[in-house]
């Protein structure tokens, strides 16, 4: 891996912190498995390397299994995901490639229909906390 453009977490260590803590504070109340799972799927379509390696193999030492993680990309024609890991995936996939439409309500009211209120918070914070950091990723360790 290349040097950072940036010491963030030297230069704006208030900030860093922050973030740091959001992203904690986002997932506390989801299973760390479907968080790390989000986190993977977002950065794949942001095309975030850096973030793709810390949570793949996150995901990996919290027990998931490869064989998921090789079909992440293709969830939609995979029968190795539950219903509420597709709806979770299908929202973070809606939050990240945002259109003119915003999030369907179709996908929203799945994920509502498998996420209680707290955790469904939780997770719309965890899906933008990753989008925050892929974009500091990107832009810190660009794509060679």
């Amino acid at each position: 891996m290349t040097a950072p453009r940036i010491d963030l977490p030297a230069v704006a260590p208030d900030v860093y912190g922050a973030m740091a803590n959001l992203t904690k504070a986002a997932s506390a109340h989801l299973d760390p498995l479907l968080a790390e799972l989000v986190r993977i799927r977002v950065s794949q379509i942001n095309g975030c390397a850096f973030c793709l390696r810390l949570h793949t193999r996150a995901a990996l030492d919290a027990g998931e299994n490869e064989t998921r993680l090789h079909e992440l990309a293709s969830w939609r024609d995979s029968t190795l995901f539950t219903a509420a890991e597709r709806a979770a995936l299908a929202l973070a996939e809606a939050m990240t490639s945002l259109g003119p439409a915003g999030v369907a309500d179709e996908v929203f009211t799945a994920a509502r229909e498998h996420f209680a209120e707290t955790p469904l918070a939780h997770l719309l914070w965890t899906i933008a906390a990753i989008n925050a950091w892929n974009r500091i990723g990107i832009t810190v360790f660009p794509p060679k």
